[in-house]
């Protein structure tokens, strides 16, 4: 373990929990004891299910409890089929409009202040999926949203980064997928094969925490699909 893993695995544990702006039902309760005894977790659930500040909220509250010593952020740069062209600036600047979602979970979730700062600190790292290859998890809370665009042969080099000491949490939803060719995504697969690999787990989040309309327009586009 590298020094800088030590000094940060010596720092004084908060005896309290973590006081968080918003609070999480039962459903989500009850997901987050699952994601915490298991290495991988894959969060499905229909658009307003809550995946993303599921993850989020995990991921943040291991944090603040020392448990690990940084958050990776990661999605995949695709747009729902609207196809929006050349990105001036920076990579900061390209990816911002793709990150801005699971972004703003962090800031709803806790003081933005608190979450800036560890962002300039390195603490909290987000990374555009594409420099996936190459890199390591190690001693992290990786959170992945919008996995259902991630192809398989992504999810293979993504599931492949993990090391030992981290832990990583899969969002996604099969009806959300922004692929042109849909039967590419990795998404499914994954949910399938590996759900029965120890430490590996899926679960399927069924409230909606938006407007009750919401609910039935999805349940319409289902039907007719």
């Amino acid at each position: 373990m590298s020094q800088e893993s030590e000094k940060f695995k010596q720092k004084r544990i908060p005896k309290n929990p973590i006081k968080f702006s918003i609070q999480l039902n039962e459903e989500q309760k009850e997901a987050k004891n699952k994601i915490l005894n298991n290495k991988i977790t894959v969060l499905k659930g229909q658009a307003g299910s809550g995946k993303s500040l599921l993850a989020v909220q995990t991921a943040l509250d291991l944090f603040f409890r020392h448990e690990f010593e940084k958050i990776i952020i990661t999605r995949p740069l695709v747009t729902s089929g609207e196809d929006i062209g050349f990105l001036p600036g920076d990579i900061k600047s390209k990816t911002d409009p793709f990150t801005a979602p699971i972004m703003d979970a962090c800031h709803r979730l806790y003081s933005k202040d608190k979450i800036d700062k560890e962002i300039q600190e390195g603490n909290i790292e987000v990374i555009p999926f594409a420099f996936m290859r190459g890199r390591n998890f190690s001693d992290c809370v990786v959170v992945v949203d919008e996995a259902q665009n991630i192809t398989e042969n992504q999810m293979e080099l993504l599931l492949g980064r993990m090391c030992i000491g981290s832990k990583m949490i899969i969002c996604g939803d099969t009806a959300q997928i922004d692929l042109k060719d849909k039967k590419t995504s990795g998404f499914d697969f994954i949910c399938k094969h590996m759900k029965d690999i120890n430490g590996f787990s899926v679960i399927t989040l069924k409230t909606n925490h938006r407007d009750p309309i919401v609910e039935d327009i999805l349940k319409i586009y289902s039907d007719f699909r």
